[in-house]
Order: structure tokens, then C-alpha cells, then sequence
């Protein structure tokens, strides 16, 4: 069995006293797409902040192919690519201005950043704004973009927040072709979204979190069970209801 690209150990996260997430763990392998769901708030953000190296985890490690995200940053961030879900791009830069500013700080030669930019940017539908200021972007131009960036260096780990938010159909068809892609290749890809009738069908394993716990996890055929997802989901981020222990622990 192949070592885990992306692994997450006993992560913990406090802001001034308070439990954001506690004693999180989970692994994705290589060739593997993993979704991760739960509530606004339940703490998706706050540990794929601190998986990019954003911000610290109060304890806990996370490791990018076996290198401590904190302890190792230039290592660990070498290997990875993140598309938030609300992207920060440089507003008086072109389009292509950021790939090539993104591509320098990766070491992608020009040669490879024109070929890769070329062909993601016409799968996207965005060739003909390279040239444009990224201030007139609309909220969707700019996750392709980033997206694009993203993808540049050829990560070995893909970690996304939300990316269908602002997408049109065209391109979160792309988005899903260019997802499956990264994991046939043998990288792994980790994102969030609300929109689980994709997490279902993209994803070979998903990890469900409340309250900032990790409530399910493991192979999506085994999470949702004879139900679909969206009934595991609600069923499990219910108040009322008590949580479901994870096909792993069972």
C-alpha cells in the first residue's frame, strides 16, 4: 500500500480557548479524490487553511508526502497547489501576468508554463481574458484563473475550498474532468463543497465533519451505505440525532 500524499493527524485547532476542531485524522493516497462535507462552520475552512500551511494547528501535524507542513514549509508547499474558495488575485496584474508570477515562484520554465496555461486556459474558456486585467474578473473568471495557477507546477497534492462555487456548467464539467485527471495520474485531491450530488459521484472517499469532529469517513460507497449521501449527511450533521461512527471504526 502506497503512502498517504496528504496526512492529518490529531489536528486540533483553538481560537482564545474555544474547540474548533478536535483531534482530527485523516489520510489521502495517491490516485485518490476525497470530499469534505459538513455544515457552515463545522470547520472545513479551518483545517484546509492549516493543511496549505495558512495557519498553525494547535496541535496535531499535517504532512504532504511525508513532510511536516509547519516544520517544513518550503517542502511541503512545493508539493501542492490550493484554490480557495473566495480567490485574492492582484487586481492590476493581466491574467497572464499572475500565471507567469505564480510560475516563476514554482520554477515552472516558460516553455512548460506556456503549454500548461494554454491548454487549461482553453479547456476553461479562458484564452481570449488572458490579456485583460484581472480587476474586470468575474468571480468564476477568477477560479479559473487561480485554478490555472494552481496547476502550473504539476502538484502532487490538489486542495480546493468550495471550487464549483461561480462556475458554470461548461466549466464545472471541465473542473471535474481536470479533477479525475490529477488522481489518474496518481495525485490526490482534497476539497470541500456543499454540492454533494458531486462529492457522491467525483469522490472515492469523503470525510463528513460536525462540530468540528470527524463523524464519517472512508470509501463513499461505504459512508452512504444503501442511502444516498445527501441522507447520510443530514442524518449525521442533525442536532438531534447522535453520530454515526465511521465505517473505519465500525
Amino acid at each position: 500500500m502506497k503512502a498517504p500524499i496528504l496526512e492529518v493527524s490529531r489536528y486540533r485547532k483553538e481560537y482564545r480557548g474555544k474547540v474548533a476542531v478536535r483531534d482530527l485524522s485523516l489520510s489521502v493516497s495517491p490516485g485518490e479524490i476525497c470530499g469534505f462535507i459538513g455544515h457552515n462552520g463545522a470547520g472545513k475552512t479551518t483545517l484546509i487553511r492549516s493543511v496549505v500551511g495558512a495557519q498553525p494547528p494547535t496541535s496535531g501535524s499535517v504532512r504532504v508526502c511525508g513532510h511536516d507542513v509547519w516544520e517544513e514549509p518550503v517542502a511541503a508547499k512545493r508539493l501542492m497547489a490550493y484554490v480557495p474558495d473566495n480567490p485574492d488575485v492582484y487586481d492590476f496584474l493581466t491574467g497572464m501576468q499572475y500565471l507567469d508570477l505564480i510560475a516563476d515562484v514554482f520554477g515552472v520554465g516558460v516553455e512548460d508554463r506556456r503549454r500548461r496555461a494554454g491548454e487549461l486556459t482553453e479547456r476553461l474558456e479562458l484564452s481570449d481574458a488572458l490579456g485583460d486585467p484581472v480587476s474586470g474578473y468575474s468571480h468564476g473568471m477568477r477560479q479559473k484563473l487561480v485554478l490555472v495557477g494552481a496547476l502550473l507546477h504539476d502538484p502532487e497534492l490538489l486542495v480546493l475550498d468550495e471550487p464549483f462555487v461561480g462556475l458554470d456548467p461548461s466549466a464545472s464539467h471541465e473542473l471535474k474532468a481536470i479533477l479525475c485527471e490529477r488522481a489518474e495520474a496518481g495525485g490526490a485531491v482534497f476539497f470541500s463543497s456543499h454540492v454533494l450530488e458531486v462529492v457522491e459521484r467525483l469522490c472515492d472517499t469523503v470525510a463528513v465533519i460536525r462540530h468540528g469532529e470527524l463523524v464519517a469517513s472512508g470509501p463513499t460507497d461505504e459512508v452512504r451505505g444503501s442511502g444516498s449521501l445527501e441522507d447520510v449527511f443530514l442524518e449525521l450533521v442533525d442536532d438531534k440525532v447522535p453520530a454515526a461512527p465511521s465505517p473505519s471504526n465500525r
